[in-house]
């Protein structure tokens, strides 16, 4: 049997649900950046938007990962279980495009999970989501789903 699922880039899609599920269990994701001469990667707090499939994340225009979006807004990603435990884990892969947030409601979004960063008055930025990949073996050793935008 295969490992795959491919899903359609519908919203209300039963395995995105499942995706989401997990990706709502958790709020520090790896981003990686390029600016096609280097390659960074860093960790952010994120807040998932379902509404609109994308990630809000908070960084400076000092990080090496934002002065990368100007050259290329690309970025890949991942939020993991850690855990030792071979038949519990659970990982996202996902890609997509950053740009910078202009959306108010997203903020608040932003800041009703994080409130304590409101003070330092952040630059926030949203994550587009065009890919995921989540490994899943509490479904079974190497169970994927996968879902594109088309």
């Amino acid at each position: 049997m295969d490992s795959k699922i491919l899903c359609t880039a519908d919203l209300h899609d039963s395995n995105l649900q499942k995706i989401r599920s997990f990706i709502d269990l958790h709020h520090v994701m790896s981003l990686a950046t390029s600016d096609m001469q280097e390659l960074s990667v860093c960790s952010l707090f994120y807040v998932y938007s379902s509404q609109r499939n994308s990630f809000i994340v908070a960084s400076s225009d000092e990080t090496t990962h934002v002065k990368h979006l100007q050259s290329n807004n690309q970025i890949a990603g991942n939020i993991l279980l850690e855990t030792s435990n071979v038949g519990k884990i659970q990982g996202l892969q996902f890609r997509g495009k950053m740009k910078l947030l202009h959306e108010s409601s997203l903020e608040d979004l932003y800041f009703k999970r994080f409130p304590y960063a409101k003070v330092m008055k952040p630059k926030l930025w949203e994550i587009d989501v065009d890919f995921f990949k989540f490994t899943d073996n509490t479904l079974g050793f190497g169970k994927k789903i996968i879902w594109k935008d088309s």
